[in-house]
């Protein structure tokens, strides 16, 4: 099992120089909507990982707990995304 950085799931914020060029001009939606796909994939790896595990397949336990965690973790940090989101939401209308 590959094990990927964080890197993946924050995008690239303009304000280095030496990517200011090459960063796309890709939309909030764009940004967020992939980002809950990979949490979705993450879901569907751990859950796949535990059924092979429990099937009796070639799968080691550390990459089913890695995986789980993982899974987890980007779930969590979807949630407090969309916490801030409506917080942020709630606030603007408060000062219309």
């Amino acid at each position: 099992m590959k094990i990927t950085g964080l890197s993946n799931f924050v995008p690239k914020l303009p304000g280095h120089k030496a990517e200011t060029n090459k960063v796309p001009k890709d939309d909030f939606d764009n940004v967020l909507g992939d980002f809950v796909k990979n949490v979705n994939k993450d879901q569907i790896d751990s859950k796949q990982m535990i059924n092979d595990f429990i099937e009796g397949k070639d799968v080691e336990l550390h990459e089913v707990m890695v995986a789980g965690q993982k899974a987890k973790t980007s779930l969590e940090l979807l949630m407090q995304i969309r916490n801030k989101t409506v917080d942020m939401y709630k606030e603007l209308t408060r000062m219309s």
